[in-house]
């Protein structure tokens, strides 16, 4: 996705842009072919993007940091950042997830490591597979700072990718991360070959669960009925590059998620993302059926259908 921003940034405004690579080697590489052959082949990196593992060098002269790091490895991936950002530099986060232990959102985390600072999440139905070769899309800037979310959708902005600003960052964050525990589960649908039929039933019943447990912590209802929601849960849930819907699809064909994890080349954020949203659902006593059966699946054994037959099986209600 860090590719992916940064062939938008240099098409949709002026602004000299520049990626910090952690791995002198891999900057190395990036610097030589100028493509991210192992997540983003065939796509040219341009050549104004200037591409290095120097901290100093990648943000001396910075008016924003973008950050695109999986959730798991963003506090650590920023720790060695602090004490060389500006004071107040906005940070840009286009990702989707939640940490475990701390039940943090992107944009605490940032807080929490880089000190106060604006922040605003940027997101929406957006794989980088699209987005880097031009293919249309439409994202929702989010920072409770509107003039900040204003300004994220003047840089990202172009002819094929259509930016929309919100005020409502919980939602937007919240949502991107929940619609990757039901991707898994709509995965499992494809994988156990439950049909069209089930796979709506996921997405809809889990479009439910990502707005209650949302409003629970504080996010607006209307957030999920909008690109961050509905938007980016359709995309995860039927497009071929969604990593997560993959890993339940494998799931769903048998295999174990060892065996998945281990040919990844890729983070799926919604494996970690369940272990956190049912930890803390559990804490609040919110009703979380379909992620509390992807969690038995993921960390306790449970056969996906055994998992779906007791979705199926629950007491009767109204809608």
């Amino acid at each position: 996705m860090a590719t992916a921003c940064t062939t938008l940034l240099t098409e949709s405004s002026d602004v000299a842009v520049s990626m910090w690579v952690r791995k002198a080697e891999v900057a190395e590489d990036l610097r030589k072919h100028r493509e991210n052959k192992r997540l983003l082949p065939g796509v040219p990196l341009p050549e104004s993007v200037n591409v290095t593992s120097d901290i100093d060098e990648a943000v001396k002269d910075a008016e924003y940091l973008v950050v695109a790091i999986p959730t798991e490895f963003l506090r650590t991936a920023l720790t060695p950042l602090a004490p060389h950002l500006k004071k107040g530099l906005p940070v840009i986060s286009v990702i989707k997830g939640i940490e475990k232990e701390t039940f943090f959102r992107p944009s605490e985390i940032i807080a929490d490591v880089l000190g106060p600072r604006p922040v605003v999440a940027l997101g929406g139905p957006s794989h980088a597979e699209e987005i880097a070769r031009r293919l249309p899309a439409s994202v929702v800037a989010a920072s409770g700072d509107i003039q900040l979310a204003k300004q994220t959708q003047q840089l990202f902005s172009t002819d094929r990718f259509r930016v929309y600003t919100n005020v409502d960052i919980v939602g937007v964050e919240l949502a991107g991360a929940l619609k990757n525990v039901i991707a898994i589960a709509a995965g499992i649908c494809d994988g156990g070959k439950y049909g069209d039929n089930a796979k709506s039933a996921i997405m809809t019943r889990g479009l439910v669960e990502m707005n209650r447990f949302g409003s629970a912590l504080g996010a607006e209802p209307t957030t999920f009925s909008g690109l961050a929601g509905v938007g980016d849960l359709i995309t995860t849930c039927m497009s071929p590059f969604g990593r997560n819907r993959k890993l339940g699809e494998q799931l769903g064909q048998g295999e174990s998620l060892e065996q998945i994890l281990s040919k990844m080349d890729a983070v799926a954020e919604g494996v970690n993302t369940t272990r956190s949203v049912y930890d803390l659902a559990e804490d609040k006593g919110l009703e979380m059926p379909i992620t509390t059966e992807i969690y038995r699946v993921l960390f306790e054994g449970k056969s996906p259908d055994d998992a779906t037959q007791t979705l199926m099986t629950r007491p009767q209600r109204e809608e």
